[in-house]
């Protein structure tokens, strides 16, 4: 059964023509999820609505500027911490360097070079690592194995992009018909 348009009614209290009500009425004599969403407004509309205690607003905006002030705080120390990290990390990792650069300029020049061979070499063999993994691991593997990998893999990629694509949409917001 299609509720749409009548909950759309029912939720939105908007004016109907009389071709709607007629309608409506004639699918609430039929439909007890409706009739219950009708009976909930009616008995919502009804409950007496009590004002907030004085100075609750006041309060409210306190702890909200409050907890504001210590969010930043927390986010300040956090980008110092990490500020203060990635420099000792950087200085550590640098400091064969720095110290070449205060000796003589041949140390420093031999220095580099070590530096430039070992990140060559080292990306090299990785390189012939991969190549070897990539000429063997396909003769132990049996081909549904492959299959099946192939088949998860795609699968986490359909999930990926169902995921983005269903948080990374906004909600629309009714339209609201002026009276």
């Amino acid at each position: 059964m299609n509720h749409r348009p009548f909950e759309d009614w029912l939720l939105n209290e908007q004016q109907l023509t009389p071709a709607e009500k007629r309608d409506l009425d004639a699918h609430l004599r039929t439909c007890k999820y409706c009739t219950a969403l009708t009976e909930t407004g009616l008995e919502l509309r009804s409950v007496r609505k009590v004002s907030p205690a004085p100075g609750f607003t006041a309060r409210f905006q306190q702890r909200l500027a409050t907890r504001r002030i210590a969010e930043r705080r927390r986010r300040l120390w956090g980008l110092i911490v990490l500020l203060l990290g990635g420099g000792g990390l950087l200085l550590w990792l640098t400091a064969p360097l720095l110290l070449a650069l205060f000796r003589s300029p041949a140390q420093w020049l031999t220095i580099a070079i070590g530096y430039v061979l070992f990140i060559v070499s080292s990306v090299q063999t990785l390189a012939d690592v991969a190549l070897v993994f990539l000429r063997v691991v396909p003769g132990f593997i049996p081909p549904y194995v492959w299959m099946v990998i192939v088949s998860a893999l795609a699968g986490l990629g359909l999930l990926w992009t169902v995921s983005i694509w269903r948080f990374s949409r906004f909600p629309r917001i009714p339209q609201q018909h002026s009276s």
